[in-house]
């Protein structure tokens, strides 16, 4: 993809140490022509190593110490800035459902705070990070990334047409620090795995599928867009087989806030989403307004309606993951 639209731009990534953040950042040092990248993140350690492990050469890469529960913080942060990608959440289903209220703090109000010093600063596009748990959540971390979503979605009201505010939404990352994936690469000679149910299905993507989602995002993007890309989806107890075919494995159950089968697109969001080659995207609820049907004409024009009550389940997903591919993929990944 073409990378013109990032020339001399600032960009902005919250949560930026994290699997993505760290990533992305090499990618857009080897790929882009943008001025200035920022790191804005609350790990001081995390930050550390990462200007150990990346070279940059051309001295564009800056470190932000900071929450995105401090507005103040973040309206020092955004200061300059053209671009904003919102990566920083807390993640982990089973820890958040039993601290709760911090997953609020963070994933909602510290969202709102990214949406107000991104109007108040005047970025021109923020992105949000989100997952296939924010459709038809089942659990806290979910539920707050829906809001997230809805947040970032509503944030193109009270911009005033200033900033644009879309999402993007994808599954599992094969690649993200402390996945099943890194766990079990890392113990190939383990004797024993714990799977939690055989019949469990997730949407699995790679980084680089997830740098491209959110560059396609951002250069195509009106405002209030939710982003998803048609990915594979994968057994879980598959993905044991593949990895640990000598291990014994144990049945342990669902953990709490855990869903049998994931999904990127529900059949409500379906009536408002067009099907594009590699993505799908969701339109704001009230794309029958003209206002509205002028402003994603480009989608409307080149995209194709989704069939009635169609949802993007990984159980009926039509595209699998088969062990080559997988294999193939592991083997690319920088930390094997």
């Amino acid at each position: 993809m073409e990378l013109d639209f990032l020339e001399n731009k600032i960009v902005l990534i919250t949560g930026g140490t994290g699997s993505f953040g760290s990533g992305f950042v090499k990618y857009l040092l080897n790929n882009s022509r943008a001025k200035k990248i920022i790191i804005f993140s609350r790990d001081e350690l995390k930050q550390s190593r990462m200007k150990e492990e990346i070279e940059d050469r051309d001295r564009k890469l800056r470190f932000f110490l900071g929450d995105i529960r401090d507005l103040q913080r973040l309206q020092r942060a955004f200061s300059g800035v053209d671009i904003v990608i919102h990566a920083a959440a807390l993640k982990q289903v089973p820890t958040i459902e039993y601290n709760p209220y911090e997953a609020v703090k963070t994933n909602i109000i510290g969202t709102q705070n990214v949406i107000d010093a991104a109007i108040d600063q005047k970025i021109e596009k923020a992105i949000l990070i989100s997952t296939d748990k924010a459709a038809l959540p089942a659990n806290l971390y979910g539920s707050t990334k829906l809001c997230a979503e809805k947040l970032f979605v509503s944030g193109n009201y009270y911009a005033g047409g200033t900033t644009e505010f879309s999402c993007v939404r994808y599954g599992n990352v094969i690649a993200s620090r402390g996945s099943i994936v890194e766990i079990l690469l890392k113990n190939k000679d383990a004797e024993k795995v714990y799977i939690t149910d055989e019949k469990m299905t997730r949407f699995w993507i790679t980084l680089e599928q997830s740098y491209d989602l959110v560059l396609f995002a951002l250069k195509n993007m009106k405002g209030g867009e939710i982003f998803i890309p048609k990915i594979p989806s994968m057994k879980l107890v598959d993905l044991f087989n593949y990895l640990a075919p000598n291990a014994q494995k144990e049945i342990i159950g669902i953990r709490p806030g855990e869903k049998l089968h994931e999904a990127l697109l529900s059949k409500e969001e379906s009536r408002h989403a067009v099907e594009l080659d590699r993505y799908i995207v969701v339109l704001p609820e009230h794309s029958n307004d003209p206002h509205v049907i002028n402003r994603f004409k480009d989608f409307l024009s080149i995209g194709q309606k989704l069939p009635d009550d169609f949802s993007y389940d990984s159980d009926t997903n039509k595209e699998w993951l088969t062990k080559e591919d997988f294999n193939e993929i592991i083997k690319n990944t920088d930390y094997v």
